[in-house]
């Protein structure tokens, strides 16, 4: 029996902006939303499951992943591969959506409410250390977070008018408020550029650098977890 060894864990892009929030107390290595965070990997690691995350934002991610490519594309006049490639290094694991000249990850907004129409800064810092990473792996010096705003899928918009109808205790919704959901949810009559927003972000070593240390802690943090729970856990269950 040995113990649990987390030295060469390999953290994925798209949750790098959890190790990085910043501790409340300056003297602690770790936040407390970090170490939730690596506690949940932990217990995935422990009993070989993993957790999958479902709702309605991420199924409209995932469906409309290659419409949302599209229209990109069309805006900017530039016809673009989705990129299959699984990159990682020593610290960090992913699969950038684009890799062009530059790099470009996108993202589908559920409706026009969370589409960042008229923000100035990216809304979502994590994408920044998501990006960050991508970079690093790629070795690009130029990413872009591409917003999307695209139809919902009609099999997501019936769930969401039945999610409507338990809410308001029917049984079946009036055919005028179904068709105010199929109407705020489709978006085929707005033109595409409105339709697309850019943050560009560029490449920065200080933070790729400061994020590989804060994944050194977080692996030291890992293994520590299977030390106080006793320690003497197979390595085959990895």
């Amino acid at each position: 029996m040995k113990f649990l060894n987390f030295e060469d864990y390999l953290f994925r892009c798209s949750s790098l902006g959890k190790l990085m929030v910043s501790p409340r107390n300056k003297k602690d290595l770790l936040s407390a939303t970090t170490k939730k965070y690596l506690q949940e990997i932990h217990k995935e690691v422990v009993f070989g499951k993993t957790t999958d995350i479902q709702s309605k934002y991420l199924d409209k991610g995932k469906q409309v992943e290659d419409e949302s490519i599209e229209i990109y594309g069309r805006v900017k006049s530039i016809h673009f591969q989705k990129n299959e490639k699984f990159y990682e290094n020593n610290f960090i694991c992913g699969t950038p959506d684009i890799v062009d000249k530059t790099l470009i990850d996108i993202k589908s907004s559920w409706d026009f409410t969370t589409f960042p129409m008229h923000e100035e800064d990216l809304p979502n810092k994590h994408y920044y250390w998501q990006l960050q990473g991508y970079m690093a792996l790629a070795e690009r010096k130029e990413a872009t977070v591409a917003y999307c705003l695209v139809d919902t899928p009609p099999l997501l918009i019936q769930d969401e008018v039945r999610r409507l109808s338990w809410n308001l205790g029917m049984i079946e919704v009036p055919d005028e408020l179904e068709s105010e959901v199929y109407e705020r949810l489709q978006y085929a009559d707005i033109p595409e550029e409105l339709r697309v927003k850019e943050f560009h972000i560029e490449y920065n070593d200080g933070d790729v650098q400061r994020l590989y240390e804060r994944i050194e802690i977080c692996r030291d943090y890992l293994t520590d977890l299977s030390v106080n729970i006793g320690g003497r856990i197979p390595r085959t269950i990895i």
